[in-house]
């Protein structure tokens, strides 16, 4: 993002609920198949149930059991019903969990409030809440227990990552998706604009010459393009051409451009365009 594009976001200032900042939460990883299971299941249903066992002087034991009804959302799937979560103290790091209710969802909690008489009667449709939910004060990873089930589990899915994107298909009828275009219209336009132009002949050397001074009395530097337009000849004739009577300039200001060579040159001194116009004003008064 440019900084042009940095003045013109519109900065909003938003209030931030702060009540529930004390309080500790956990920050867990999960497997992708626990997730994956959790994001098909309803909001009122138990996804899971956690066992936390306290033996004095040792690390607190997590486990998670998963429960049936989780099970039950693909039977077809088979995966570990019971994991351990290795816990994890968070010291150097200050982390927190924040929630965002769009203005839909804060209207919609709006309205329930009104009509309960509680206090969130007072947000407005376009109203957006932001909460701060807790600080993270354990991380914990959650880990299956390495029995058949998760066996299973991993072989099948390093088989299907050995699986190759594409195979080879037999077929047995002409698949045309596309008709090939024999000759596309911009080469057919081409050849057509080539053939009407004819092929550039070579004209003699001092023709050729003639026209070059002709053109540098009009203009002092040229570039190849319009000297080929101006002479109509082949491009490496001419530049053949070029290299007796002109120079090429390398450098600005009149980059990639020929200009004639010194001892061809017959521009007009100031002093000659003065006499010039001081001849041409008296032949008028006369």
């Amino acid at each position: 993002m440019s900084k042009d594009d940095k003045d013109k976001v519109q900065i909003i200032d938003k209030d931030l609920d702060l009540s529930n900042a004390g309080r500790g939460v956990w920050l867990v990883k999960v497997p992708k198949y626990i997730a994956q299971k959790w994001e098909k299941a309803p909001s009122n249903m138990d996804v899971g149930k956690l066992r936390i066992s306290k033996t004095p002087g040792q690390k607190a034991q997590v486990s998670l059991s998963l429960t049936p009804a989780v099970l039950a959302l693909d039977p077809d799937e088979k995966i570990p019903t019971e994991h351990v979560l290795d816990v994890s103290q968070v010291t150097k790091q200050t982390l927190g969990v924040f929630s965002h209710m769009a203005p839909t969802e804060a209207a919609a909690v709006a309205s329930n409030g009104k009509e309960n008489g509680t206090g969130a009667a007072s947000a407005t449709p376009d109203s957006e809440k932001l909460y701060m939910e807790g600080r993270i004060v354990q991380k914990l990873e959650c880990r299956p227990i390495a029995d058949t089930c998760y066996m299973k589990l991993k072989l099948e899915s390093i088989r299907k990552a050995s699986e190759p994107q594409r195979r080879v298909q037999p077929i047995d009828k002409i698949v045309q998706n596309y008709k090939p275009v024999k000759d596309h219209a911009h080469n057919i336009e081409y050849r057509e604009r080539k053939k009407a132009e004819g092929k550039k002949a070579r004209d003699d050397k001092n023709a050729v010459m003639d026209m070059l001074f002709h053109a540098f009395e009009k203009h002092q530097y040229y570039n190849i393009k319009d000297l080929v337009k101006i002479t109509n000849q082949p491009i490496s004739y001419l530049k053949e051409i070029l290299k007796d009577v002109c120079d090429y300039n390398m450098k600005n200001p009149h980059k990639n451009m020929w200009e004639l060579k010194k001892e061809y040159r017959h521009y007009k001194t100031d002093e000659q365009k003065d006499e010039e116009k001081a001849k041409s004003d008296g032949s008028d008064t006369e």
